[in-house]
C-alpha cells in the first residue's frame, strides 16, 4: 500500500486551517495549531504563497487563503450558492444592459470576482473571474464597504491609491461615499480606477440579510453614463433589480 506524502498532507491540513478559522493567521498560530514547528510550518506556508494559494498580509504579517484557490476551483464555483443563484439574474442584466457583468466578493483587501458575464458582442473580452479590483474605487468595493463592516475597515487600512484624477482617496470624503451608497442603495464608479470605464453596483444580501457580495455592470462611460455624467437612471434600476433577485434567492426575502 502506497504510503501518504507527509509534505502534501500538512500542505492540505494547513490550507483547511486557513479556511476554517480566522480570516488571516500568524506564523506562530499556524505551526502551534498544526503541531510542527515554525521552520517547517514556514517553508510550507512559503511554497503555497509562491503558488498564490495562500497570501501574507505585508502589514501584519499574518497568512489567508489565495485567490490562486479560487481560479482552480472554477468547478467548485458552479454549485457555488451565490454564484449559482445569480447565473440566470447575470445573464438577463448583460442582455437587458448590454455591458459586462461582475459578481464580486470581499477577499484580502479587496474584491475578488467571483462571476463575469460577457459584454453580448463580438468583441474580444478576457473572463476575470480571480481578478482582484480594490475596495475604495470600484463600484463593487464601494458596495461591500458600504454594507460590510468587515470590508469597512479593511478600507481603511489598506492605502488607498488614485488611479485616476477622479479617484477619492482621504477617509472623509471616503466616508460621505460610502454614506450616500447607504443612503441610495447603489454605488458608482465613473473613471476613478480606469479612464473611459464607469460602473454601478449593488449589495447581495443572504438570508440573515447579511451582505455577502455585489453585482456590477461595467462599460464605456458614453454607455453607462448620461448627459450629466451620472449612470443612467434605467441602468441603476436594472443593476438593483438584479441584486434584489439574487437576494431573493438567497432567502432574503424583499429589501
Amino acid at each position: 500500500m502506497a504510503r501518504n506524502i507527509q509534505s502534501l498532507e500538512r500542505a492540505a491540513a494547513m490550507l483547511r486551517l486557513l479556511a476554517g478559522g480566522e480570516r488571516r493567521l500568524g506564523l506562530s498560530d499556524v505551526a502551534s495549531s498544526l503541531g510542527l514547528a515554525k521552520g517547517t510550518a514556514h517553508g510550507i506556508l512559503r511554497t503555497l504563497q509562491a503558488e498564490g494559494f495562500v497570501e501574507q498580509d505585508p502589514a501584519s504579517g499574518r497568512y489567508q487563503l489565495g485567490a490562486e484557490l479560487l481560479r482552480l476551483g472554477n468547478s467548485y464555483l458552479d454549485v457555488h450558492e451565490l454564484r449559482a443563484r445569480a447565473l440566470v439574474w447575470t445573464d438577463d442584466l448583460a442582455r437587458a444592459s448590454g455591458e459586462s457583468v461582475y459578481v464580486g466578493v470581499l477577499h484580502q483587501s479587496g474584491v475578488l470576482i467571483m462571476h463575469h458575464v460577457f459584454r453580448p458582442d463580438d468583441s474580444r473580452q478576457v473572463l476575470e473571474v480571480g481578478a482582484m479590483q480594490p475596495l475604495h474605487s470600484t463600484a463593487l468595493g464601494k458596495v461591500l464597504s458600504a454594507y460590510d463592516p468587515v470590508a469597512h475597515t479593511q478600507a481603511h487600512e489598506v492605502e488607498r491609491e488614485a488611479f485616476t484624477p477622479r479617484t477619492v482617496t482621504d477617509g472623509t470624503g471616503f466616508e460621505e461615499i460610502l454614506s450616500l451608497t447607504r443612503a441610495r442603495g447603489w454605488a458608482s464608479d465613473v473613471e476613478e480606477t480606469w479612464e473611459g470605464v464607469a460602473s454601478v453596483a449593488a449589495p447581495i444580501h443572504d438570508r440573515r440579510r447579511m451582505p455577502v457580495g455585489a453585482v456590477a455592470v461595467a462599460g464605456a462611460v458614453e454607455r453607462v453614463c448620461g448627459e450629466s455624467g451620472e449612470p443612467r437612471a434605467a441602468l441603476v434600476a436594472s443593476v438593483r433589480d438584479c441584486a434584489r433577485a439574487v437576494s431573493r434567492d438567497l432567502g432574503a426575502g424583499r429589501f
